[in-house]
């Protein structure tokens, strides 16, 4: 009698479920993509939702958007349903970054903020621009990053600490378990994170985070394509974000039933159904996948990816040191790097001090081994 090899299935099974989501995504029959730091790619649902959308904008006009509020207002509770929190705690934005211009506008200027250094410019730059007292904790092989970051808040005592919870650059990933530690700690500081680098490459609860606000593009990780973006809020924050001359109750007096004081002070002017619609598609393509199926992908694939590349001696000290690393590798390299790879249909991001590989789920071991063969081409080239 020949017994089944259940570990054999699952590997098949797998297999045969990753063809099938790659072939949602056009561009990986020809390219192979390691740039979604930079922008996610556009999926065969999403472009389908995107020109019905706007055939039936063309066909109806105005009609179309006579029950926008309630369509944005499903898009809310899609957000807050993916992320694990309220849907009044949910405020929709064109981007992160204009919806954290918004925030610190609110801040008082006596708070004290604590930044990373090179950090996401429109997280540093919206801060240090504004004129707040700030204070930075610099990342560096030579010092453990969380042990340089509870040092830096013992000593400097911040009101506020603003952080990207992925680096853009370097792919340093804080620790969830960290960031709960750090709130536990101090429960008053006020934790504000930007999740843009983040969001979409594993399962979240914003509602056991310890953050307090969390900010997010939705044109990388999640997929979601450009003009959209949120913010989800810890429940009773608003008081400590917005002084009560910054309300505008125009919006509650208009629409008393769909909007909340977060989303009258967050959401000034129109939103567009066509960005947000796309937004809500692709974490309900996302959710179909599984979360715990990308998490566990991601964990894969960033495993391979460090293993390859330490045989190689890309990796800095610094990820060398670290357990737990984010779905984004820098190494070293111009543009003659740059556009070796893109003319092996590899496409990456040039960076002004290296190269920057990033990898979602939708890449396979196949992707970097043929990476790492064009890295020890070029290599052998030199």
């Amino acid at each position: 009698m020949r017994y089944l090899n259940i570990s054999r299935l699952l590997s098949l099974f797998n297999l045969s479920f990753m063809e099938n989501i790659r072939k949602e995504f056009p561009i990986l029959s020809q390219k192979t993509y390691f740039n979604t730091a930079s922008s996610g790619i556009v999926f065969n649902d999403l472009a389908n939702f995107r020109k019905k959308h706007d055939q039936e904008f063309i066909n109806e006009g105005s009609i179309f958007r006579d029950d926008q509020r309630l369509f944005l207002s499903n898009v809310r509770s899609s957000i807050a349903h993916f992320f694990d929190t309220t849907i009044s705690q949910v405020t929709l934005n064109t981007n992160c970054s204009i919806g954290f211009n918004i925030l610190f506008d609110g801040l008082s200027k006596s708070n004290k903020i604590l930044l990373i250094d090179d950090d996401y410019p429109s997280i540093n730059f919206a801060i240090t621009s504004k004129g707040f007292n700030t204070c930075f904790v610099s990342i560096d092989a030579e010092v453990i990053v969380e042990d340089a970051i509870l040092s830096t808040i013992e000593k400097e005592r911040p009101d506020v600490f603003v952080f990207s919870i992925v680096q853009y650059l370097t792919g340093i990933a804080l620790d969830l378990s960290f960031i709960k530690k750090i709130k536990q700690t101090y429960p008053d500081l006020l934790l504000i994170a930007d999740g843009t680098q983040f969001c979409g490459t594993q399962s979240f609860s914003f509602k056991d985070s310890g953050i307090d606000v969390l900010g997010c593009s939705g044109y990388k990780w999640l997929l979601g394509g450009y003009g959209n973006g949120f913010l989800l809020f810890k429940e009773g924050i608003l008081e400590q974000l917005t002084p009560l001359s910054y309300r505008n109750d125009s919006y509650k007096d208009k629409y008393p039933a769909t909007y909340t004081d977060l989303q009258a002070r967050f959401e000034p002017g129109h939103l567009d159904t066509f960005n947000f619609g796309s937004l809500q598609r692709s974490l309900s393509f996302l959710s179909t996948i599984g979360m715990d199926f990308i998490t566990d992908q991601h964990a894969l694939l960033k495993n391979y990816l460090q293993a390859e590349f330490t045989k190689l001696g890309l990796l800095s000290p610094i990820v060398l040191k670290r357990e737990n690393h984010g779905s984004i590798v820098h190494i070293k390299g111009g543009q003659e790097l740059h556009h070796y790879l893109k003319e092996q249909q590899i496409i990456t991001s040039l960076k002004p001090n290296g190269i920057r590989i990033s990898i979602h789920f939708y890449n396979t071991t196949e992707d970097i081994d043929r990476l790492v063969f064009a890295l020890k081409n070029i290599k052998a080239l030199s």
